[in-house]
């Protein structure tokens, strides 16, 4: 390849996206040159748009537009629950399947993540979303991990004052699997066969 000084910078950048190497990266370059006006143009525009307006939101941790928060933002039509997921992902991964109607609240990590901090994984604005929204049931969907269980148990005991439901998933999510991998029938019946936790204190 030629020595472009735009094009190695490029390859460099894409080949920081997940499951992207130097290679992949080279043949996406190439099929958007040779297609200027129909990828690169408007991929160029949108990314712009998105850099500029698309931000995660301080509340529930989602995706936002500007200042609105389609997840924020109370709905009549939603149920009166809270699906508490690790990250984006996650909360796409459920939202594709259909059959969960409330509101998402994503953690953006898991407490024995590298460099996470309790203060990071926007706990107290969860407390506060249950006690405002007058939540019925919070639902934890944190992987079937060491670290996301030992997160699950966390705000189990972080909420116990708010006197809300608390349940997780149960059948179906196997032993060390992360939500975003799993399929739609594999979600159906964790979700569906989720179980309600016990204070502590009980």
């Amino acid at each position: 390849m030629q020595n472009l000084e735009e094009i190695e910078y490029l390859v460099k950048i894409i080949s920081k996206l997940p499951g992207l190497g130097p290679k992949s990266a080279k043949r996406i370059i190439l099929k958007m040159i040779n297609n200027r006006e129909e990828l690169l143009k408007p991929m160029a525009k949108v990314l712009v748009e998105v850099y500029k307006n698309i931000n995660r939101c301080s509340l529930c941790g989602s995706l936002r537009s500007n200042n609105n928060c389609n997840n924020c933002d109370e709905n009549s039509k939603r149920s009166k629950k809270i699906c508490v997921v690790e990250n984006i992902a996650d909360q796409w991964s459920i939202e594709s399947s259909g059959f969960f109607d409330g509101y998402f609240h994503i953690l953006g990590g898991t407490l024995s993540s590298l460099g996470q901090k309790k203060e990071d994984l926007l706990l107290s604005s969860l407390k506060k979303r249950v006690v405002s929204q007058k939540i019925e049931e919070v639902i934890i969907c944190t992987s079937a991990t060491v670290e996301g269980q030992t997160t699950a148990y966390y705000i189990q005991d972080f909420l116990k004052d708010t006197n809300v439901k608390i349940s997780k998933l149960a059948q179906g999510l196997p032993i060390g699997g992360e939500i975003e991998n799993l399929d739609d029938g594999t979600l159906y019946s964790a979700f569906k066969n989720r179980t309600g936790l016990k204070s502590n204190s009980e």
